[in-house]
Order: C-alpha cells, then sequence, then structure tokens
C-alpha cells in the first residue's frame, strides 16, 4: 500500500513561508515616503519609481566609460515562446549536455528510471542550477582553457514522482513522494533523493567537431546530501551545533537545496543552501500543547509537521535520515538532532581539484537562505569582499569583509573565516548604510538577546531585524560589474506584500512582476560602510514596466520574475527568469511565455530576449569559457507544470531534452555558441 505525505501547506520553492515579524521598513515603503515629496505623472507604480530616477543617482560617481564603436548587444531578440524546446537568436546553436543521471564518476551507471539511490550517488544530479566552468590549469577561475575544464553545478531540489518505478501511474503533483503504509517511506528511493541533491564535479572537454563530452576523471565526483563536511568559523565548536553525529560541534553530513553559488579568487567554488528548512521538522511542544522551537528553527520556518520529503521516515531507521527529525528526544543535545538544523543554511566551500578536500562551511557569511555569493574583484592588499541574498519575501541583503587582507600567494577559506557580515539598509534619499551585525556593537548585546558571535551568525536573521535592515522583495543572485564596481541584485516578487505597507504612488502592494536594483559603494570602496542605490529595471508587462531610461519594456524584452544574474568581462547584464511553476503560462503570466534569459547593457539600459527554455521550467546558471565564445546555462526542472491527473495517465506535458522516447523530461546544461565561432552577445 502507498499513499502521499499529506501535507496541511504543500511545500513550493517559489513561496517560502513568511517568517520576518520585524516592523523593520520595507523598500517599497522606502521609495513610496520619497515619492510623496515628488509630483509623480499619474500612471502605474513604473512610472512612479522610476521618475524618482529620471537623472540617475549614480551617473555622478561611476566612472565614465569609453563609448563603444560597436552595440554591446549584437544580437537579434527572439520572440515569446511556449515551444517545448531550446530557442536562441539566429546564428546561434546549442547542445544539450549533463542530464540528470548522467554518469560521471564510479561504475558509471547509464541512466534508467530504475537506478538505485547508489547509482544516483555516480550520476549528475537533478534539478541543475548555479554552476561555473573551472579552466583544467586550474590557475585561475576566469582565465586558462577554454575547451577543457570543470563544470561545477549546484542541484536545488528533486521531482520525486520522475525518479520512481513506484510513482509510475498515480496521481501525484510536483512534490508528493510515496510511502509504505501509514508512515514509512522506501529506504532506497530516500538515498536515491538526497544523491539527487548537492553539487556536480565533472570534466568536460570539447570535442574535433565543436560539441562537448564528459571525461572519464577521478577527480569526478558528487558532492550529496550525506558528504561529510566540517564547520568552520565563529560557529564551529559552539553548543549551537552540537549533535549525536558530531559532539564537539565541528562537523555535519551533506548540502541541501544549493541554488546559485559563488567563486572564489582562489579558485574554489561556493555552494549557497537556500531553502534548506523544509527537509527538517520540530515536534517539540509546550505545556499548553503549542509549538515550541528555539529561534533559530523558527525564524527560518523550520516544519511542526511534515517535511518536504518524508526522509526522516525512511524504513531502515539509520541515522543518515532519522537526523531530519530535530524534536527533542534525548537528555541533551549530543542524544539526539535538536541542532541539526542549525548545521544549514550557509556557504560551503568545495575545491573542485581535489577530490580529497573536505567541504567548508563557512558561517562568518551568516546563516540565512543563501542564494548566492558574489565577490569583488580581489585587490592585492586589500580585504575581500562579497555579498550575498535571503531569498524570501521581506527579507535581507548581507555584505562580508573579511578581516585579513588578500594576498594570492597565500589567499585560502581562512579569509571567509573572520571578518565582518553586514546587512544593507536602502534610504529614503537614494542612500544606503552597511550595518555590522557584530556581537557588542549596534544593540546586538546579552541585554537585547545575543549571547556570542555565534549567537548573532546562528540567528542572522534575528540580527539583521534588530539592527533595523531594510525589508526587500525576495533577493535572488548578485552580480558585479567589472569596470564600474556596481552591484547587481534581483528582487523577484514579493506578492504578500500588503497595501498598507505602500501608498498611493507606489501601488504594487502584491509585486507579482519584480526588479533589478544596482548600487555603487561610496568612494568605490567596496569595504566601506555607505552606498548609492538606484533601480535598474522594473520588470513586467509593456503597461506595468520601466527601463532604465524610463520607457516601457515592449514584445522584445518584456520579462518578469528576474532570478539569475550574471555580468561577462564586456560588462553584458545576463538575466534569468523564473515564473513559478504555480503560475507560468497561466492568466497575466501566459503574456511572458516560457522562462527565458536576456541580456542588458548598463550604460543604456537597453535589453533584448535571448534564448526561451522548454515547458514548465526555470532557466538558471550561466557562464561562459575564458574566451567567452562557449556559453553554459542550466534548464531546471522541464515539464513540473504537468498536471497529477495527467501524470497519472502519461500525459507529461514536456519530454526535454530527450524526446518522445523518454520516459520523463530531465534537467540538464545547454551549450551555447555562435555559428561563426565569434563571442557570445556581440
Amino acid at each position: 500500500m502507498t499513499k502521499n505525505i499529506n501535507r496541511s501547506r504543500p511545500f513550493d520553492p517559489n513561496h517560502e513561508p513568511d517568517c520576518n515579524p520585524s516592523q523593520n521598513n520595507s523598500l517599497s515603503a522606502i521609495i513610496g515616503k520619497k515619492m510623496q515629496r515628488r509630483q509623480v505623472l499619474k500612471g502605474s507604480v513604473a512610472l512612479a519609481i522610476t521618475s524618482m530616477f529620471a537623472s540617475p543617482i549614480l551617473s555622478a560617481i561611476r566612472p565614465r566609460m569609453a563609448k563603444a564603436q560597436n552595440p554591446l548587444l549584437g544580437f537579434k531578440a527572439i520572440p515569446i515562446s511556449e515551444a517545448d524546446t531550446i530557442i536562441v537568436p539566429e546564428g546561434y546553436k546549442a547542445q544539450v549536455i549533463l542530464p540528470w543521471g548522467e554518469p560521471i564518476a564510479g561504475d558509471y551507471p547509464d541512466y534508467r528510471l530504475e537506478n538505485t539511490g547508489a547509482e544516483q550517488g555516480m550520476q549528475i544530479g537533478s534539478h541543475h542550477d548555479g554552476m561555473h566552468f573551472f579552466p583544467i590549469d586550474g590557475n585561475s577561475p576566469y582565465e586558462g582553457s577554454s575547451e577543457e575544464g570543470f563544470l561545477v553545478m549546484n542541484h536545488e531540489y528533486i521531482e520525486p514522482r520522475y525518479m520512481h518505478t513506484s510513482a509510475q501511474g498515480k496521481a501525484l503533483t510536483r512534490g508528493d513522494v510515496t510511502m509504505i503504509g501509514e508512515n514509512r517511506r522506501d529506504s532506497d528511493e530516500v538515498l536515491k533523493e538526497m544523491n539527487a541533491h548537492g553539487v556536480s564535479i565533472v570534466h568536460i572537454r570539447k570535442q574535433r567537431n565543436g560539441s562537448w563530452a564528459v571525461v572519464k576523471d577521478s577527480r569526478n565526483r558528487r558532492i550529496t546530501g550525506l558528504t561529510p563536511m566540517e564547520i568552520n568559523g565563529p560557529v564551529r565548536g559552539t553548543d549551537f551545533v552540537k549533535t549525536l553525529y558530531s559532539k564537539d560541534g565541528t562537523a555535519t553530513r551533506g548540502t541541501l537545496n544549493n541554488c546559485a553559488h559563488g567563486v572564489t579568487p582562489w579558485n574554489t567554488y561556493l555552494a549557497a543552501e537556500e531553502n534548506w528548512h523544509g527537509y527538517f521538522r520540530n515536534g517539540d511542544v509546550d505545556n499548553q500543547g503549542n509549538p515550541n522551537l528555539p529561534r533559530e528553527h523558527s525564524r527560518y520556518g523550520v516544519s511542526t509537521g511534515d517535511t518536504r520529503y518524508g526522509w526522516e521516515l525512511a524504513a531502515n531507521g539509520n541515522d543518515e535520515y532519522i537526523r531530519f527529525d530535530a524534536s527533542t528526544k534525548g537528555n541533551n543535545a549530543i542524544e539526539d538532532y535538536r541542532n541539526e538544523p542549525n548545521t544549514f543554511g550557509w556557504v560551503v566551500e568545495i575545491d573542485p581539484f581535489n577530490p580529497n578536500h573536505t567541504p567548508q562551511k563557512r558561517t562568518a557569511l551568516g546563516r540565512f537562505r543563501h542564494e548566492g555569493i558574489v565577490f569583488h574583484p580581489a585587490v592585492e592588499g586589500q580585504p575581500i569582499v562579497c555579498y550575498s541574498g535571503d531569498d524570501a519575501r521581506f527579507e535581507y541583503i548581507y555584505k562580508y569583509v573579511s578581516a585579513q587582507p588578500y594576498f594570492a600567494q597565500t589567499a585560502g577559506g581562512h579569509l571567509l573565516d573572520n571578518g565582518t557580515l553586514y546587512v544593507a539598509r536602502f534610504n529614503e534619499d537614494g542612500s544606503g548604510d552597511w550595518i555590522a551585525l557584530v556581537f557588542g556593537q549596534n544593540g546586538l548585546t546579552r541585554e537585547n538577546g545575543f549571547n556570542s558571535q555565534a549567537d548573532v551568525l546562528v540567528n542572522t536573521r534575528t540580527a539583521a531585524d534588530f539592527v533595523g535592515a531594510t525589508k526587500m522583495d525576495r533577493p535572488e543572485w548578485g552580480a558585479i560589474d567589472p569596470q564600474t564596481g556596481e552591484v547587481y541584485f534581483t528582487l523577484t516578487n514579493n506578492t504578500s506584500r500588503e497595501a498598507d505597507q505602500v501608498d498611493t504612488v507606489n501601488p504594487r502592494a502584491s509585486n507579482r512582476w519584480g526588479q533589478i536594483v544596482r548600487w555603487q559603494e561610496q568612494n568605490n570602496n567596496p569595504s566601506g560602510n555607505a552606498f548609492k542605490w538606484e533601480m535598474f529595471v522594473l520588470a513586467g508587462p509593456e503597461d506595468d514596466s520601466q527601463t532604465l531610461k524610463g520607457d516601457f519594456l515592449d514584445i522584445e524584452n518584456q520579462f518578469c520574475n528576474p532570478d539569475g544574474l550574471w555580468i561577462d568581462a564586456e560588462r553584458r547584464i545576463w538575466i534569468q527568469t523564473d515564473m513559478s511553476e504555480s503560475v507560468i503560462n497561466t492568466g497575466d503570466f501566459a503574456q511572458f511565455g516560457n522562462n527565458m534569459m536576456l541580456a542588458a547593457d548598463p550604460e543604456t539600459g537597453a535589453i533584448r530576449r535571448f534564448l526561451t527554455g522548454p515547458v514548465g521550467q526555470e532557466i538558471t546558471g550561466v557562464i561562459t569559457t575564458p574566451d567567452r565564445r562557449t556559453m553554459f546555462i542550466n534548464v531546471q526542472h522541464p515539464g513540473a507544470t504537468s498536471t497529477k491527473e495527467d501524470f497519472a495517465q502519461g500525459k507529461i506535458n514536456s519530454r526535454w531534452p530527450d524526446g518522445n522516447g523518454s520516459p520523463y523530461p530531465r534537467s540538464a546544461t545547454v551549450v551555447i555558441t555562435k555559428e561563426d565561432g565569434g563571442i557570445i552577445g556581440s
């Protein structure tokens, strides 16, 4: 007998629970206050906000760039599409590589629906996301070979119905799992799901015919939800992370829900843990039977009921599975897993070139739902500076500044263990402040409920609440202009904002479309405490959007829900969209078609649609080879919009990339090149 986990509120990766009870200003409220003092033309929210930046704030402090002889965007925009395929501009071609289940290590088991959990641990994981191409030379993350290297990619989550033979013929939604009896799950199915999470590291090489293929290499490997990891930084060894598995609080197992990523100047990869909260539960109650969770669980949305996939219900009852139940069971923390959720929500450092390297969770970077992490270019003798967004509604943007300066000869992960974490406050006048989250500063004291720097970092959100950070509309990916140093962040949406959180000239009380904000650090000093900000683009339909020049988006560039973001060496801004599976191709979202990727000019604000993906997917992850003539992007969860009724009948709305002969769709990587061998986007 099987049944589905009965969730009163099914987990949706695009709609996390609202966990911010603070009264801090939201960015919309700040803009609204500012606009009250200005005369605004009658129109949409877009007109209101961009009139505020009719004379861009950053123009006075941005380095003057030489006028390009050729336009930055040299391709013809492609149309919106609902087709179940990849579409690129005229003069470009696309190749699919590394689909979920592609063998890369061990015995190299071929993909089949019947693959075991152990076999999945030797194959490419599911739901591809952020990634980077590391040239095979191994000296720099951005220089070296453009024909051979390690492609390292995150695997955010899974769609269980497409993974197991037990799901066939059942009416399952994209998040449902099957059960054995009333409250158990098949242990090997759980293992397979855990091994489909994490990170893939795979050696790839360009072939004579221009295609790319896997190279068998002992360094090819999978980092999964079971991989042993070290805890480093201020939280290491503290009572917050002591568990039955690691009684001294120095280790944990696995990394989960890795969305965007980061790349260090010393050539390592950073996997960011985003929606990790959904994998855990805590059933503790008080004397009245009410939920009784510590703030390091409740402020992050750890469930009091079912978990996302029910891993703690694995029939064999093994320790690696029961840890996802963080309820109090022993006499103290080292007799159970009450602290296991505290070992997640971090940034994980991985050395792609060293298979013996133990991944490191860098706690000085803060604990929240990291979408990714982006670095300012490293300068000899100066601190390392990087940024990360907390991808949830009404959450914050953070900056980290290392305590020690960067020197190329000695740089390493230690620079991420000792530094200052800041949170952003966006002011009414277009200025901004970085507020230090340091124990003993800005009221983060014992008198106010913070007992150590480890306490501040484990409870990063609570600390940011206390110091008055600005509540944002789901901060996603960040990117940095390599010439000006301007920082860009995508804010994908916030449908939970109520009318009383905005005013009449800023009426996006339910922000469905999203926007992109950018800022310049004061005096071009990334480690400083102040910045100037402006809106780069407000996404949305033609009558409710605004570009940098004050125009509406049009048929060549309208988009919504910006998510993935990257700026190449020639300053093209690559923007990827993530319309949720619950809304894509329906209602007001139907006008945008399938998820897409666009390119933008940072000086003119011009935007053009470059790529559209297949049905039911998200376009995510983008990087080129050092010569910029090969681009890699990821297609995540194609076919996710298939209804449970259609799934039960075998009517799947996408068979991408394998076609009608395949059982199910698969996430995969796409290689994009110009037919004339030129630079992508030129």
